[in-house]
């Protein structure tokens, strides 16, 4: 194995390229895609927390109607929460944008795919190895296919990248390989 670098603290270890490997064109992760992926995948990973407001709100309305505790700033405390929860969390994504651990997210990198792992580049000489355990889930969105690691951290290949419609098949069936889209 070739050592490869990210940065001077980091030595990462390279595995060997693959030449039967999906190459794709050099691509960075735009901030405001970034922001958007990550608030889509948290509002689908959090759904099973709107029955919390709307169960507080149900509860209130039916004591409200009973004439037992009329109260109308339940309404108001519901609404200004989740507006508030949602809001955090929006800055959170935005600030991770602008943290310096995070920025190798935003870098280009040229990826090399194969069963073993995803290979990413940042030039022939530096890059970073992930293995395909390391990924969580993956997505096919409109626009590309999404690898999620964790909550805040994806990997979003457009279908722009790839050198060729072969490249993307061959992409596509090692995601149902990995059992990451349905065949």
């Amino acid at each position: 194995m070739a050592k490869v670098s990210v940065n001077k603290h980091q030595p990462v270890y390279q595995m060997p390229t693959n030449p039967a490997a999906v190459r794709t064109k050099k691509y960075a992760l735009p901030t405001k895609k970034y922001i958007t992926l990550a608030m889509r995948y948290f509002f689908k990973s959090q759904i099973k927390w709107v029955l919390l407001p709307l169960a507080l709100i149900l509860i209130n309305a039916v004591v409200s109607l009973t004439g037992l505790y009329p109260n109308i700033w339940i309404y108001i405390t519901v609404v200004v929460g989740v507006v508030l929860y949602i809001l955090f969390w929006l800055v959170q994504f935005a600030g991770i944008t602008q943290l310096a651990q995070y920025k190798p997210m935003f870098e280009k990198f040229q990826y090399e795919i194969d069963n073993r792992q995803i290979l990413m580049k940042l030039n022939q000489k530096e890059g970073s190895v992930m293995k395909w355990e390391q990924i969580q889930e993956g997505f096919k969105e409109k626009d590309g296919y999404v690898l999620v690691i964790s909550r805040g951290q994806f990997i979003h290949l457009p279908f722009s990248i790839f050198n060729s419609e072969h490249e993307l098949k061959v992409f596509e069936r090692i995601m149902k390989q990995k059992e990451f889209l349905k065949s």
